[in-house]
């Protein structure tokens, strides 16, 4: 049995027209012989009727006070509403299809109320349904718990439920529907001359997404990378065959020396404060007391730099004060810059190349744009930078390594 994995986000399903779109997607693959897993989101976005964000404005509306327990539950009815939907459309036109919640389809979670992680997927209702059903339609973004109560994945979590999909039924593909088509070298919004890729790597787009790309969920890409289960990228509104996302090896129809490009794409976070907390030589208890103390208060601390005489990191603009605050509390005295924002680099050919720094600075210094901290792996370069030099950052360095060609 070939099976394929199809996940249509919120904007694929928010109107009747796009819904036509999919429901083209569907047909196309059914004829090449495919039974299909068809993950859907809530419809639209926030201030559409069902979309997750106004289901959670309408509790906010009415008490506010709903526990996560029963915010869960709400926020699960909008995939319900759009499984329905679509299972109407595609009876309507005589394509035999069913729908399962993510407790039917076998997702199995812990009952970290709104961000709730996968512990299995057993897809053994999915099978059964296939005996007589094309298509298995599949609230995506939750799950249940052991003790039976609706778990959602957060953000993202459509993606994830998608590639878990993919992962426990041995899907051929996974091709992830957006309104963009496939994964770009950068923010089209902001670099104008960006340019869709035909591929990347597993390490790649994993990278892109933690550092902001946000055409598909960090969590998901793991989930297939661990499974070795390859992902497309695609618009909805067309049939082009956007971006595959797979191990360089599982590539095809690529030119020769393609793969050993150095620099993949563009990212950025912005919103960003910088904090450095400084002391004597030697004082290692320095190190431990910042970070237990953001740990202890549930405050993420990102692009960290320790030093013998302190440490430098970053926190979301939104966190700031109060890690200052606490950071006070134990006698530091800590040097804020708020208004910053990480620029990545990435890209699986930069590991052991000379060079890529170099061009990093050349490329920001003929803008007058000042690095204020940088670090490294072996697929990311970053580098943070005032807010406001953000957009000519990224533009200079996309130029810089003729992404835009």
């Amino acid at each position: 049995m070939r099976v394929l994995v199809q996940k249509f986000g919120g904007t694929s399903l928010a109107t009747s027209e796009a819904r036509e779109f999919v429901l083209k997607h569907i047909e196309r693959e059914l004829a090449e012989g495919y039974r299909l897993v068809v993950v859907v989101s809530a419809m639209g976005r926030k201030g559409d009727p069902y979309a997750t964000d106004t289901l959670l404005d309408l509790a906010a509306a009415n008490g506010n006070a709903l526990p996560p327990r029963e915010k869960d539950l709400l926020m699960s009815c909008g995939e319900i509403i759009s499984a329905a939907t679509l299972c109407s459309l595609l009876q309507a036109k005589g394509i035999s299809s069913t729908v399962l919640t993510g407790a039917q389809a076998g997702f199995r979670t812990d009952d970290h109320f709104g961000s709730a992680r996968i512990l299995d997927v057993v897809p053994d209702r999915i099978f059964k349904e296939f005996e007589d059903k094309s298509v298995v339609i599949v609230t995506g973004f939750q799950g249940v718990s052991a003790n039976g109560d609706f778990t959602t994945l957060g953000r993202g979590g459509s993606d994830t439920s998608a590639t878990a999909l993919g992962a426990a039924l041995r899907a051929e593909m996974v091709d992830i529907y957006t309104d963009v088509n496939g994964i770009l070298t950068a923010d089209p919004r902001l670099v104008e001359d960006a340019k869709p890729l035909t591929y990347v790597s597993y390490a790649e787009i994993c990278n892109m997404a933690h550092q902001g790309a946000k055409v598909i969920h960090p969590r998901a890409v793991e989930i297939a990378m661990q499974a070795g289960v390859p992902v497309r990228v695609r618009s909805t509104f067309s049939d082009e065959k956007g971006t595959l996302v797979a191990n360089p090896e599982g590539f095809k129809d690529v030119q020769a020396g393609v793969v050993d490009r150095f620099v993949t794409g563009i990212a950025y976070v912005g919103n960003v404060t910088q904090i450095m907390v400084e002391s004597g030589e030697g004082s290692y208890k320095l190190q431990l007391q910042v970070f237990k103390a953001m740990a202890e208060n549930d405050i993420s601390v990102d692009f960290i730099n320790v030093t013998p005489t302190g440490v430098v990191y970053t926190v979301l603009d939104y966190e700031a004060e109060r890690a200052a605050d606490k950071l006070r509390e134990l006698g530091f005295t800590p040097k804020i810059l708020s208004g910053c924002a990480k620029v990545s680099v990435i890209g699986g050919g930069i590991n052991g190349v000379p060079g890529i720094m170099a061009k990093i600075v050349e490329a920001l210094a003929e803008k007058d744009i000042q690095i204020l901290q940088s670090a490294d792996s072996n697929t990311t370069i970053w580098v943070l930078v005032h807010k406001e030099d953000m957009v000519q950052a990224l533009r200079a360095l996309h130029k810089k390594f003729e992404l835009h060609i």
